[in-house]
């Protein structure tokens, strides 16, 4: 009766390693540390855009033969925007109502908060009166991949000074009822959302698809705006302009947006 028992435990013993081996997802794992930084992302090539002034600077030359801002349609030159075409009319009559910028679709804020540089501070963020920072300052200095997010092309486009203090890091979304703010410009920014105008829907929501393929992890596309970027993606096809940028883009960066 106990060699039977014997035989029957090693019978058993010898099914369930059979089964794990079949079933490599049934085995046991250790437990995930969770830790308050930056996501775990696959490598990504030694980018060949360093930093975000850089970035500013390759990206002027991309507008040269586009030279209209992102949010609102109005031509620029150099730093200078014309408000008279578009029909554009500042909140307030301030330097930066007139100042070309360079606008991040999905606000560094999105991404950057992740960074514990960002959050926290590093050793090397100090000012030479030794006190310490954080925030976007450090990030840029202490973190080699925050640099590089922030300096992807395919996030960076053109736009009014104003429009971009406004914007702030306010996430996309619709405004319905909430009129026009800048005269013929139909882009609205009201109750901490900006509602882009028609003409970039789809190209707002294809940089939010790019980014969030590119740096997973960050959950830059969410339940919260998943199924609206979805629907600007369908209903606003990219034009002849998004697609040749996003090739001068690939040469230079060294990689697509797949999404266009």
């Amino acid at each position: 009766m106990r060699t039977r028992w014997i035989r029957l435990s090693l019978l058993v013993l010898l099914g369930s390693a059979f089964y794990l081996y079949l079933h490599p997802e049934m085995r046991l794992r250790s437990p995930v540390k969770i830790v308050a930084s930056i996501p775990k992302q696959r490598p990504l090539p030694a980018p060949t855009v360093r930093d975000f002034s850089e970035a500013k600077k390759i990206a002027a030359v991309l507008y040269q033969a586009y030279p209209y801002t992102f949010y609102c349609g109005c031509r620029f030159s150099g730093k200078h925007v014309d408000h008279s075409a578009c029909g554009y009319k500042p909140l307030h009559d301030t330097p930066r109502a007139h100042r070309l910028e360079w606008e991040h679709i999905v606000p560094a804020h999105a991404f950057g908060q992740a960074f514990v540089e960002w959050r926290s501070g590093a050793p090397s963020c100090v000012h030479h009166s030794g006190e310490a920072y954080r925030g976007r300052s450090c990030a840029r200095v202490a973190s080699q991949s925050f640099k590089q997010m922030e300096a992807d092309l395919y996030n960076l486009v053109p736009a009014i000074g104003e429009v971009n203090q406004l914007r702030a890091d306010f996430p996309v979304g619709l405004l319905p009822g909430v009129a026009p703010m800048f005269g013929r410009c139909q882009t609205k920014i009201a109750h901490g959302v900006v509602e882009p105008r028609p003409e970039v829907r789809g190209f707002v929501a294809r940089t939010y698809k790019y980014m969030e393929a590119r740096y997973p992890g960050f959950h830059l596309v969410n339940d919260t705006n998943r199924g609206l970027l979805e629907q600007w993606n369908r209903d606003y096809p990219p034009d002849a302009f998004e697609r040749e940028r996003g090739r001068k883009i690939a040469r230079i960066q060294g990689n697509e947006n797949p999404f266009l």
